[in-house]
């Protein structure tokens, strides 16, 4: 019978010649005219230390099932998902941010709205030349009673939609409690 690929002869005929194993005629692994070859070149049937042949696979082995949520119910880590999802948050580094929605162009700075998604800020400077945004980083800090070299505007310089980063001890709490204050 034909080896069924020459390469794997080749490589059978190496190991058996250095002795670093020797083939088990009856391994389903191991195609059989190899073990003829094995059988023909009169070689020790051995296995090294810490070698096996044998793959151990449990066959009444089930993944764990995931909890699925009943439609309408919140799951417990939804709802802390929920709650870090407000407009102010603490980022990876540990800094506050706050996600910004500005309306440049308007007659008096102010807070409009606090809501779920973002904080609604009226600015009293053209979108120009990035005006509104360094009057949106002033009239926040004059609101949180910071520097101004404290709040910095994180990404969406070209966006009404803007994420500011605060650099201070301020809590989340604490900020979003200003933030309502201000809105009135």
């Amino acid at each position: 019978m034909p080896c069924w690929s020459g390469v794997t002869c080749s490589f059978l005929r190496l190991i058996t010649h250095f002795n670093f194993v020797t083939l088990n005629p009856s391994s389903p692994f191991i195609p059989v005219s190899a073990c003829r070859f094995a059988v023909r070149s009169q070689s020790r049937l051995s296995v090294p230390v810490g070698v096996s042949w044998r793959r151990d696979y449990s066959v009444k082995r089930q993944m764990p099932k995931k909890d699925k949520p009943v439609r309408g119910q919140v799951s417990s880590g939804q709802e802390r998902q929920a709650e870090a999802a407000g407009p102010v948050a603490r980022d990876k580094s540990g800094a506050v941010t706050i996600t910004v929605h500005v309306k440049p162009g308007s007659k008096h700075n102010g807070i409009t709205d606090v809501s779920a998604e973002a904080v609604g800020v009226a600015v009293a400077a053209p979108p120009t030349d990035g005006e509104a945004n360094a009057e949106l980083v002033r009239y926040l800090a004059d609101v949180l009673d910071l520097k101004k070299s404290h709040v910095v505007l994180d990404k969406g310089s070209r966006s009404r939609d803007k994420v500011i980063r605060l650099d201070s001890s301020l809590s989340p709490e604490e900020v979003l409690k200003k933030l309502r204050q201000a809105a009135g």
